[in-house]
């Protein structure tokens, strides 16, 4: 079972919490039918995600065998079959499917807004898989897009309107997550030797202007984000203060990845990093306390 888990990647389903800033930032993530209709986004899209992941590693087994670390994948080291892969992405396909089809019957018949965002998210993400991840810039484009669309299904599902800035903060939001894993493969391809066609298109210069760029749009973003005419209505000019958490969070990211040369994905940098920890939970009471306990 282990390995099973490990191949359809449940620890990467973190990133599929996305679907729940509609409820969290409308204030009504205590509202309980709301609630399961989030919590059912969140499961459709990681079991589409993960059939994703196991179309990835099926395809690429012997590039991962000469990886220092894919070689440890299940379908790399032979501990899952390939027919047995085969199966389990059939099956988390069919489980999606059926579950946009189910709830469509069970919440509302406008869910198919939902279903078209699974779908979009699927058929971009194989053409990833077999093509799209080798031109760089748009490989990481399609990253963030894909948290994009975790937004916008979390919205669709609720009916929650997702607003613009929203929008753009997010795609910036996941830029700086794509960038800085880009810039972690080209750091260990220096150190072992090793490169591969999607890396050709980048250099550690290249990528160390970009994630700056990106990180400054995306405080710009956040900043825009909390002085919108939506979120002063709701929260008036108090949110605005929570800036200084993001740009500290953002600086704290810049320093480990360009003073400490850490090569790790961001996701990594965040479950191991106690500052950003703190500072993302200091983030996550103060808005707790503007929208449910004003």
């Amino acid at each position: 079972m282990k390995n099973y888990l490990k191949l359809i990647r449940v620890e990467q389903w973190v990133k599929n919490l996305f679907v729940f800033a509609p409820l969290f930032f409308s204030g009504k993530i205590t509202n309980p039918h709301l609630f399961f209709e989030s919590i059912f986004a969140f499961l459709v899209f990681s079991f589409t995600a993960s059939s994703i992941y196991i179309i990835n590693d099926y395809f690429d087994i012997e590039s991962d065998k000469k990886h220092p670390e894919k070689k440890h994948r299940p379908l790399a080291s032979g501990v899952i079959s390939k027919s047995n892969a085969r199966l389990l992405f059939a099956f988390l396909v069919l489980l999606a499917v059926s579950s946009v089809f189910v709830g469509s019957y069970l919440f509302h018949e406008n869910l198919w807004k939902f279903g078209v965002i699974i779908a979009f998210y699927f058929i971009i993400n194989i053409l990833y898989t077999f093509k799209l991840k080798q031109v760089a810039i748009v490989d990481i484009c399609i990253i963030a897009i894909g948290f994009v669309l975790r937004v916008l299904a979390g919205g669709y599902v609720t009916g929650i309107i997702v607003t613009n800035w929203a929008v753009l903060l997010t795609f910036v939001l996941a830029l700086v997550l794509a960038i800085g894993k880009r810039r972690g493969e080209l750091i260990n391809a220096q150190i072992s030797g090793k490169t591969r066609k999607a890396l050709d298109g980048y250099n550690v210069q290249f990528a160390d202007i970009a994630l700056s760029i990106s990180c400054t749009l995306a405080i710009v973003c956040y900043l825009m984000f909390t002085l919108s005419p939506e979120v002063q209505a709701k929260f008036h000019s108090r949110v605005f203060y929570t800036v200084i958490f993001v740009v500290f969070a953002f600086l704290r990211y810049l320093q480990q990845t360009l003073v400490y040369n850490k090569t790790e994905s961001p996701t990594k940098i965040v479950y191991k990093d106690r500052y950003i920890q703190i500072t993302i939970v200091l983030w996550v009471i103060v808005f707790l306390l503007q929208i449910y306990f004003k």
